[in-house]
């Protein structure tokens, strides 16, 4: 993974331009991958940043960071959870002052909608979180006094983030509402559901909030709709779908929850996901079983070709090595065997863990 340390000794903001994208940690060398590989291949030359464990990576080495961050759209991007224009680097701060050179570095910088103060959601970040509300509650009136933020959130200005990496060190970084996560850190809070029958329900409830819009989820999850769930049990996927009156066959040879087939519209049908086929065309089919990833970006291929479902989410569950290069491997080798263009997008969700979740349709 290409990266590159920097210190100083100066209070002063390093010059910067370039992105700031956080991720899970652990996943900073995929990240990394993907960020220096998308930017090539836009002909823009660029350089990494990161360190493994921080939960986030920098983009660096381009003379507009503006143009670098119209080539790496947010929603495009796979292991990026968030994804800021980076404004200024700021180590080596006074703990008794840390607001000044924020205010000098935002000189210029126009006006904002909105503050978040973050901390990287990582081992070493996760204890900061006392200091990055402290601080996002003394900063806030600051910037207000000089003009440089709203007196009430406005979505329509670019928010500005400020991620606390240490307490004598911090980045700023501005979000596009429209190119960014709507969520601090990037992750949707999600609360798990007594009846749910797993944990996996979380996965698609964020699968659905994160890959789909507003529009698009009232329009394509209507009542009455038919899904498939291959390797359903215990049945969170199929209980997630049930719970927006959308008709589920259950595939799956082992046994289903009692809370899941409560619903009265799960039939559980004991068969191999990886050969069941529906009678008849369907709207959905979801996806989370454990195997290979490219057997199952193969098999949801299939499902496309043949015209089994209009729309899919599944998960591709990546392997301990190389996970960018498996991960676009998979999905080249989806979109070249579905036989037909389609609407890809992928993310690793919050509640992914070796694996990324895809929407295709």
């Amino acid at each position: 993974m290409p990266a590159t340390c920097c210190a100083t000794t100066a209070r002063t903001a390093l010059s910067t331009e370039g992105l700031l994208a956080y991720c899970r940690a652990g996943f900073e060398p995929e990240l990394a991958a993907e960020l220096g590989e998308r930017a090539a291949a836009a002909g823009l030359h660029a350089y990494v940043r990161a360190e493994r464990d921080r939960g986030f990576v920098q983009l660096l080495g381009v003379e507009d960071g503006a143009t670098l961050s119209r080539a790496l759209p947010w929603r495009l991007l796979v292991f990026a959870r968030q994804k800021l224009r980076l404004l200024a680097d700021l180590p080596d701060l006074d703990p008794a002052d840390r607001i000044t050179p924020v205010l000098e570095a935002l000189s210029g910088r126009g006006r904002f909608g909105e503050l978040w103060v973050e901390h990287p959601d990582s081992e070493a970040g996760k204890p900061l979180a006392g200091l990055a509300r402290a601080f996002g509650n003394a900063l806030r009136p600051a910037l207000r006094r000089r003009g440089y933020l709203t007196a009430e959130p406005d979505p329509r200005l670019p928010r500005l983030h400020v991620l606390l990496v240490a307490g004598e060190h911090l980045l700023l970084g501005l979000a596009d509402p429209d190119d960014a996560a709507p969520w601090p850190l990037g992750i949707p809070r999600l609360r798990a559901h007594p009846e749910a029958p797993s944990r996996s329900a979380l996965k698609l409830e964020e699968a659905l909030l994160c890959l789909l819009s507003p529009t698009e989820r009232e329009a394509w999850l209507r009542p009455g709709m038919l899904a498939a769930d291959l390797g359903a049990a215990p049945g969170g996927w199929s209980w997630v779908l049930a719970r927006r009156h959308v008709r589920v066959f259950a595939i799956d040879n082992g046994a289903m929850a009692e809370t899941a087939l409560a619903t009265g519209i799960i039939e559980h049908l004991r068969a191999d996901g990886f050969r069941w086929q529906p009678p008849k065309p369907l709207d959905w089919m979801v996806c989370d079983m454990v195997e290979s990833p490219r057997k199952v970006a193969a098999r949801m291929a299939t499902w496309f070709r043949e015209g089994w479902c209009r729309r899919a989410i599944f998960n591709l569950k990546l392997p301990m090595k190389k996970r960018w290069i498996e991960t676009r491997d998979c999905l080249a080798l989806f979109a070249d065997a579905a036989g037909r263009p389609l609407d890809v997008r992928a993310r690793q969700l919050y509640h992914d863990r070796e694996e990324i979740t895809v929407y295709a349709g």
